[in-house]
């Protein structure tokens, strides 16, 4: 069964860290043509998958290329904090 309130947020997630490694990457971005259609897919998460490509297929325009990004997944979120101090009063 699908819970698209996680399906969502993971998207969410994805789709937030794509944009931040076509930012720190524009060689990549070059790959893409432009006003593709993007279609998110992650290494063994059928489930995500399937659903991705169902909401991409509701938002495609007619005629415009398709592209998937396959990603192996996710680092762990880290801190990005730079060397926080603690100060007593």
């Amino acid at each position: 069964m699908l819970d698209t309130d996680i399906l969502e947020k993971k998207h969410a997630i994805l789709v937030a860290e794509f944009d931040r490694y076509v930012i720190e990457h524009p060689e990549f971005a070059k790959k893409i043509p432009k006003n593709a259609q993007i279609i998110l897919q992650v290494y063994g998460d059928d489930e995500y998958n399937n659903w991705c490509i169902q909401l991409a297929n509701k938002q495609r325009e007619p005629e415009q290329k398709v592209v998937y990004i396959k990603v192996k997944g996710l680092k762990p979120p880290k801190s990005r904090l730079i060397r926080p101090e603690v100060v007593l009063s």
